[in-house]
């Protein structure tokens, strides 16, 4: 059984007869694993439309369609085959293209990010740089929306007409919106070991000689990721910046051999007692925010102990939800098990929601 409304249908969006204005939207670092997934959440969005592509020199100037080795199990969208990628840097990019959707290596996030944010472009970015730096928002829409509001910091700080937001690491992602529900208990310390699907380490990161048959029980610079950036996602905003949370946050990071969902044991101790029922509840009640790729419900609880399952579960609420289970008291507080789709809830689908928070504050 699962706490929770049923999940939307296959299909993320409708299409509606009559589109209202579009905002014209680019993709940066296009015809990799997450910027294919970028064109997969846009393609039928229903208030962005895609009018740019970037990619590597290599890359430029040929058709999309070209350039993309596409490694999703549908055809090329007709609507992006056609479009001619262009190199990533503010000449190339049109100036109607106000938002940017970033899924660069950070290395090169870090070092055309700025230069376009300072040319005048909004980019929500996936990518890892930055996300710590005190005026940079770092946010998952539905727990800390607020934080948006740290662009202000930003601009006036660096004198930029756009921004730069950033969503968290796609393992950061997975267990902090259980974490915010449980906040209520007063979260004092969390322990989390992961499982890590392959695509998160992109098409060539991982080979199937160092992964079947085997686990990998180090990803390079991941834990670091979950426990600094959970403490910000959590953290207080008071319109100037953001103070970290108080909870020592500790994380083991492994690779599995799965394709997709990172699947995570969490232990969560909390100032307050709280019951293995309460915080399932509190878990199944945290709200989703009213943006379109926002699934209703946000997390998804089974009482079955035996899931969450990458393969049974990674698609819940088509790929943005979070679903949980196996809750159990601790002498501390509760141990659960959280899972979501790396590269869609995990990514590109996170950047998106971004997105759509910067559209309805009004920075685009």
């Amino acid at each position: 059984m699962v706490r929770g409304n049923p999940s939307r249908s296959d299909t993320l969006f409708s299409s509606p007869t009559t589109r209202p204005t579009m905002v014209r939207v680019g993709i940066l670092g296009a015809t990799g694993a997450v910027g294919q997934r970028l064109v997969q959440l846009l393609d039928p969005h229903p208030e962005f439309e895609i009018a740019a592509l970037t990619a590597s020199g290599d890359s430029a100037g040929k058709s999309y369609g070209e350039a993309a080795k596409w490694g999703l199990d549908f055809p090329v969208p007709d609507s992006v085959a056609d479009i001619t990628v262009v190199e990533t840097d503010a000449e190339s990019i049109p100036d109607d293209v106000p938002l940017l959707f970033s899924s660069l290596p950070s290395s090169v996030g870090a070092a055309v990010e700025p230069g376009l944010a300072e040319a005048g472009y909004v980019v929500s970015s996936n990518s890892s740089n930055a996300r710590m730096a005190g005026d940079v928002p770092l946010v998952i829409p539905e727990v800390n929306a607020d934080h948006v509001g740290l662009i202000e910091v930003q601009r006036d700080e660096r004198g930029w007409d756009g921004a730069l937001l950033k969503n968290p690491n796609c393992s950061t992602i997975t267990m902090v919106p259980p974490l915010a529900a449980l906040d209520e208990f007063g979260l004092e310390r969390v322990t989390v070991s992961t499982l890590q699907a392959v695509s998160g380490a992109g098409y060539s990161g991982v080979t199937s000689m160092q992964i079947l048959d085997n686990v990998l029980p180090h990803i390079g610079g991941e834990e670091e990721k979950m426990e600094t950036e959970s403490r910000k996602l959590l953290g207080e905003f008071d319109g100037a910046e953001v103070a970290l949370h108080g909870a020592e946050v500790s994380a083991s990071c492994n690779r599995v051999p799965t394709l997709d969902g990172h699947l995570e044991n969490v232990w969560a101790d909390t100032r307050e007692d709280v019951t293995a029922e309460a915080a399932a509840e509190a878990i199944a009640a945290f709200p989703s925010a009213d943006l379109p790729s926002s699934p209703d419900p946000l997390i998804e609880v089974f009482e079955d102990p035996e899931r969450p399952q990458p393969r049974l579960d990674r698609m819940r609420g088509d790929g943005m939800a979070v679903t949980a289970g196996g809750i159990q008291e601790t002498g501390g507080g509760v141990q659960f098990n959280c899972l979501a789709h790396n590269t869609l809830r995990g990514a590109a689908g996170a950047s998106v929601l971004n997105g759509e928070l910067l559209l309805r504050e009004g920075y685009l």
